[in-house]
């Protein structure tokens, strides 16, 4: 990747309501740890997209495509927050950029090793702060963390940021994803303490 461009500092280094500050990193996810195959992984950018056609990327191409650097919180539904990291990686707006959707698009879906998936707002996946990020505070991620690529959303729950995505889809309207499915807040807001689906108002997301 070339040199990175910074986004500048996070906006809110303070705890959401029922957060607690974490010093280290925890490892939280849900099955096993995926295999790294550089020679068989591939990021895609599928559906509704402005010219109709998939958009691909080998591990290489992604690593070539422009590189940024933000500094922003991680406040995880477990209720432990991170404050201050600097993750590095590919903007979503890059992506948006490099691959348009379509003038209907308002949700994208993100994919992840094992099927695994989390929708998303159009207007939360395009946050100048929102990144697929490859680098932790200047160091590569490690497999437990999401390597080679997570997703961070900063200003919505963690578990909005996949690990180990392997691409997006663009959707002219909105369903859940795995977590949405099973229970959690379609939205995520931590800020308004968005845990579960129970807390949901109407237009917050498609009935369970």
């Amino acid at each position: 990747m070339g040199q990175p461009e910074s986004r500048g500092v996070s906006e809110r280094s303070e705890l959401p309501p029922g957060q607690r500050l974490q010093r280290g990193w925890p490892v939280t996810h849900y099955g096993p740890v995926p295999k790294f195959r550089p020679e068989r992984w591939e990021f895609r950018v599928f559906g509704a997209t402005a010219d109709g056609d998939k958009h691909c990327w080998t591990h290489e191409e992604f690593g070539d495509l422009p590189y940024e650097t933000i500094v922003a919180d991680l406040h995880c539904v477990t209720k432990f927050s991170m404050l201050g990291a600097e993750w590095g990686g590919v903007s979503s707006r890059t992506l948006l950029e490099f691959s348009p959707p379509a003038p209907d698009v308002t949700h994208v879906m993100v994919w992840a090793e094992y099927g695994f998936s989390s929708n998303l707002r159009l207007a939360d996946f395009a946050s100048e702060q929102a990144i697929f990020a490859t680098h932790r505070d200047g160091e590569p991620l490690t497999a437990e963390h999401g390597f080679p690529l997570r997703l961070v959303v900063p200003h919505l729950y963690a578990w909005k940021g996949p690990k180990w995505v392997r691409g997006v889809e663009y959707m002219t309207a909105d369903r859940r994803g795995f977590w949405e499915e099973r229970g959690y807040h379609n939205v995520g807001d931590p800020w308004r303490e968005q845990r579960y689906s129970y807390q949901e108002e109407p237009g917050d997301g498609p009935e369970l």
